[in-house]
């Protein structure tokens, strides 16, 4: 009699277990995520939500490396963040970990080229192929013919594609995105979130998503829920919506 085959086992791309943070105001103390864990697998697209407060953004900060949490662990991509000290984490951060931020933080005497270039100017790359990665970037976004334009030059959601296109290119591990539709208008946001998906499908990236617009969490494969620092609880498959 055969044996039976064991289930592969799907790499988890972001851990967080048993997560506490707290702040100190005013002398009190603020619990802002109170025994939170969660798991992401590799390639998979995450939304996060919950009303304001909830502690979405604190999670995701905690997830790049931005912040770190008051007990816990957070492991990302096989690396354990506690282990690493401010100027570790701020490399293993610019290597691993791309950002996408609601009002898009993009420099507005650069162009747009110049601004996905960024990320780059901390590796050894030289410059020929900095600028090699950065035009590809704007390719996979659809902006090529927009890489000499500054910020000004550019509609919202335009702006916001050259952002993702920063966030990409170091061809990061994980991708957060905070708010990503928030500023946009309905056909701009509706651009992006193809984006999105379209990276994470055919480029296998892994998304970590925080939003309040249902619309918009519907378009990630899985969702979680937060509420008052606590993770619903509900199965950590839980699609949002129709799952796509």
């Amino acid at each position: 009699m055969s044996a039976e085959p064991r289930p592969i086992q799907q790499e988890i791309a972001v851990d967080v277990q048993n997560v506490r943070r707290a702040y100190r105001r005013d002398g009190q103390q603020i619990v802002v995520l109170d025994g939170v864990s969660l798991e992401v697998p590799a390639g998979e697209f995450l939304a996060l939500m919950g009303p304001s407060g909830s502690g979405k953004t604190t999670l995701l900060n905690l997830i790049a490396g931005i912040d770190r949490p008051t007990s816990g662990q957070i492991i990302v991509g096989g690396t354990d963040l506690a282990r690493l000290s401010e100027g570790a984490l701020a490399r293993w951060r610019s290597r691993n970990v791309g950002f996408v931020f609601q009002f898009y933080n993009l420099i507005p005497v650069l162009s747009a080229l110049d601004n996905v270039e960024l990320p780059l100017l901390l590796t050894q790359l030289s410059r020929q192929e900095r600028r090699e990665r950065a035009l590809t970037a704007l390719k996979v976004v659809g902006l090529a013919d927009r890489a000499d334009h500054s910020p000004r030059q550019l509609s919202g959601g335009q702006e916001q594609r050259v952002a993702i296109a920063r966030a990409i290119v170091v061809d990061p591990k994980v991708l957060v995105a905070d708010e990503p539709t928030g500023d946009l208008d309905g056909k701009s946001a509706q651009e992006v979130l193809d984006l999105l998906v379209s990276l994470n499908r055919e480029f296998g990236k892994t998304i970590v998503m925080v939003t309040h617009d249902p619309r918009a969490a519907e378009r990630a494969r899985l969702c979680r829920h937060l509420e008052k620092g606590i993770l619903e609880d509900r199965a950590p498959g839980t699609p949002c919506g129709v799952r796509r």
